[in-house]
């Protein structure tokens, strides 16, 4: 799937290996990066200066994206998916939290102190919700469909498998402030505070882009509509 008039494709500023071959959801603590797959049922704490694994902990549930949160790893997983709350040292899943309506469409997550980010699909929406009640905050449809997401201060960014891009928001107001293509298949998202990093499925690793060259695609965007609507018959004529 191509997106018309998305032609620029982010430089990789830096990669790690991943563990296994279904690659999942992505989060950074301050410490590690969290990466988990659900084809192992696995959660790998990672060294982020080599990707070495320095921890694995068991968890057959793994749906999709991954956070952390209040001291615990917060898992989507589960049928219908949910919020599970594991202990990032036993692993351990101490709580889930309920995602209602209970579905399947929950792809991406990303905690803000009380509050959580989620990325879903069908349609595609961002949601802000309170993390004890699961309380939708606020909502905005979004373009395309999310799959991993995170934040950076007021920016919300979410990968698009399908499309192989990379798309960033405001938080605020659901503005879309620039898109462009990525190397391989983007699942999950994390920022470590100085780069984007993304899971990559296709390539079975963990690669990283700078956040000012997404929202540098912003000069682009009212250009690339208009392309879009001129390329879009009128009314009527004939096709």
């Amino acid at each position: 799937m191509t997106i018309p008039g998305v032609d620029t494709t982010l430089p990789i500023a830096r990669e790690l290996p991943a563990p296994g071959s279904y690659l999942c959801g992505l989060t950074h603590d301050g410490e590690f990066f969290w990466h988990s797959d659900q084809a192992a049922g696995e959660i790998y704490a990672l060294d982020p200066a080599t990707g070495a694994v320095v921890r694995t902990l068991s968890c057959r549930r793994v749906r999709a994206d991954l956070t952390v949160g209040g001291g615990a790893l917060c898992q989507v997983g589960g049928r219908p998916k949910r919020i599970l709350l594991i202990d990032p040292t036993s692993g351990e899943v101490l709580d889930s939290r309920e995602v209602r309506p209970p579905s399947g469409r929950l792809c991406g997550v990303e905690t803000s102190g009380v509050m959580m980010w989620m990325g879903l699909r069908g349609p595609s929406v961002v949601q802000l919700r309170d993390v004890e009640t699961m309380t939708v905050r606020r909502e905005f449809a979004v373009p395309g469909t999310p799959s991993g997401l995170t934040v950076a201060g007021d920016v919300v960014i979410y990968a698009d498998f399908e499309a192989a891009l990379l798309r960033a928001v405001d938080g605020r107001d659901g503005r879309l402030l620039g898109e462009a293509l990525v190397d391989g298949r983007p699942v999950g998202l994390t920022w470590d505070g100085a780069l984007v990093w993304y899971a990559d499925f296709a390539g079975r690793r963990l690669a990283a882009v700078r956040l000012p060259d997404l929202l540098a695609t912003e000069a682009f965007l009212g250009e690339r509509v208009g392309q879009r609507g001129a390329d879009r018959p009128a009314p009527g004529s004939a096709t």
